[in-house]
């Protein structure tokens, strides 16, 4: 079957690098300077030759069968910079990243009181587009109106060879910009348990919580693989990437079972998922202190990410969307 030209924007690199897999040409925006969402091929992905940059004012000049966005701006705003009519006709998916946020409620007698999640509505608003939502959960929550939705799952590749050892008595975070996005990703409680436990960070932005700094992502599983478990301390987000690439080395995962987190880590069978922050302690000491239990947790947790989050299942997944849009 012929490949696909699609355009699209560089939101999440991991993602883009995963993205890649599927049988088609991504022709990704570029501006000078490659600032956020026009950087293109940058960052230390081993993106394939199915990735191309393309500078922004030519995107205009080009022939795509797809236009997939990924966030607000790109729907709102930079479509209507950058594409000609007929573009803006082709083909669309909004891919979303996230679960709905909580907005001020113009509408309620005190705006300062926020929306549900539940009741929040998508920007996009279109029974042409295609919303693909990245867990089940996220579908869930958004009100997506008219919009048709489908949910495809993330799908991880690891270096091959790479497994974990758990040899170092630690535990690792792998979140970016802690510091800034605060309560929500649990920055307080990676700084109350740091205080008793042996717990580093790592990712943009962790010297400002007195962490390790960045690994880049080709490097980051066989970095994790020394490491006893690791902890996520998300309470409302987007399952994360780290999370499933640890799981597929063999990782132990102690995380709160909130979001998707919930349907993917079994309590006491492939790691630590809890909603009582009280218990995340107990959980660590006892992966600390027993590297035989760190490693049956660990290989269950691996045993059920490469079954769920495969990436020829997401690469067939991508392509059977793209294909079902362009038909």
């Amino acid at each position: 079957m012929r490949r696909l030209n699609v355009l699209t924007w560089h939101t999440h690199g991991s993602y883009l690098y995963y993205l890649s897999h599927a049988p088609h040409d991504f022709h990704v925006l570029v501006k000078p300077g490659r600032p956020p969402g026009y950087g293109g091929r940058c960052g230390p992905f081993p993106f394939g030759p199915n990735v191309h940059d393309l500078p922004a004012d030519q995107a205009r000049t080009q022939t795509f069968d797809c236009i997939l966005f990924q966030e607000d701006h790109h729907w709102e705003r930079d479509q209507y910079e950058l594409l000609t009519p007929a573009q803006r006709a082709l083909p669309r998916i909004y891919l979303e990243h996230d679960p709905p946020g909580l907005p001020p409620d113009d509408s309620a007698a005190d705006a300062r009181r926020p929306q549900w999640p539940t009741d929040v509505r998508h920007p996009v608003d279109d029974p042409a587009v295609l919303l693909v939502h990245v867990t089940p959960f996220n579908d869930l929550m958004w009100d997506s109106g008219r919009t048709p939705t489908r949910v495809i799952e993330h799908g991880v590749a690891v270096p091959d060879g790479v497994r974990w050892r758990g040899d170092v008595e630690r535990g690792l975070v792998i979140t970016n910009h802690l510091a800034r996005r605060g309560r929500r990703m649990g920055a307080d409680l990676f700084a109350r348990l740091r205080t008793t436990l042996p717990l580093d960070l790592v990712g943009m932005g962790a010297t400002d919580l007195g962490g390790l700094g960045e690994v880049d992502h080709p490097q980051l599983p066989a970095f994790a693989a020394a490491y006893r478990f690791l902890f996520s301390p998300v309470r409302y987000s987007s399952l994360s990437l780290s999370v499933i690439e640890a799981m597929t080395i063999g990782m132990p995962v102690v995380a709160l079972a909130t979001a998707e987190m919930a349907t993917v880590i079994e309590h006491g069978v492939s790691g630590f998922a809890v909603t009582d922050t009280r218990q995340l302690a107990a959980a660590m000491r006892a992966l600390l202190g027993d590297a035989g239990l760190a490693r049956s947790l660990g290989e269950a947790a691996r045993l059920q990410a490469r079954e769920r989050f495969a990436i020829a299942r997401f690469s067939a997944d991508w392509d059977a969307a793209l294909r079902a849009v362009t038909s």
